[in-house]
């Protein structure tokens, strides 16, 4: 392909630390705007997490931003702004149209429909877990793993265990590329154990959201029988 890659995203609220989706999102474009690609991110309209300041339209190192229409009621939002980010992306002069998340990828079709080359990056299988369990969502988010089946031209999966189901379900190739991290810089822990009173070794840290599909209580019942030295 000569020239500068065009690429549109959307699946991502907005490019913020809100969720795991986002900071892929933010990491990812970021590279490639540094990489010499013209990236434009399509995101949720609503009050950003950051700051009222970043409600509006922005640049943010290199990577070009647009407000979408969202219907901001529980359910409707991540609906609204994805079919309207599908839209705007099939519009657009854009080469590719990287699609994170399942449930945005129910509309990967529009995109396809006007000769855009779609990418879907699966982040895990949203329609399993706990808190979609038996509604409407959940068939919802399934039917965007169909569309994505059926339409991308390239899936991305996390895991070894999202790979072997795509194949075993869908009999569908895709791509392993876990995600990666910085490099950490390292610093004495001298604020956590000022704020908390927690000493090296004496603690685990966990991030993350406190659902049953996270298996926090596996790490509780492990690092209870974790002898720690002192």
């Amino acid at each position: 392909m000569e020239g500068k890659i065009r690429l549109a995203v959307f699946g991502q609220k907005r490019l913020s630390r809100e969720g795991g989706i986002e900071i892929v999102v933010k990491e990812l474009c970021t590279r490639m705007a540094q990489n010499g690609c013209e990236v434009t991110c399509y995101n949720r309209a609503g009050h950003h997490v950051s700051g009222a300041e970043y409600d509006k339209t922005i640049e943010y190192d290199g990577i070009r931003q647009k407000v979408v229409p969202t219907i901001e009621k529980k359910g409707l939002a991540a609906v609204s702004s994805s079919f309207f980010a599908a839209l705007y992306s099939a519009f657009g002069r854009y080469d590719v149209v990287h699609i994170h998340a399942e449930g945005p990828a129910f509309f990967c079709w529009i995109p396809k429909l006007f000769g855009k080359r779609v990418v879907n990056t699966i982040h895990g299988l949203d329609w399993n877990r706990e808190k979609w369990h038996g509604s409407v969502a959940s068939k919802f988010i399934r039917g965007g793993e169909k569309n994505a089946v059926k339409y991308a031209d390239e899936i991305i999966v996390l895991s070894k265990g999202v790979q072997k189901y795509f194949m075993e379900i869908y009999g569908r190739e895709t791509h392993f590329i876990p995600n990666g991290v910085n490099r950490p810089e390292i610093r004495e822990a001298k604020l956590i154990t000022d704020k908390f009173g927690l000493k090296k070794d004496s603690y685990i840290l966990f991030l993350g959201r406190l659902v049953p599909e996270k298996g926090i209580r596996y790490l509780v019942e492990a690092f209870k029988n974790v002898k720690l030295y002192g």
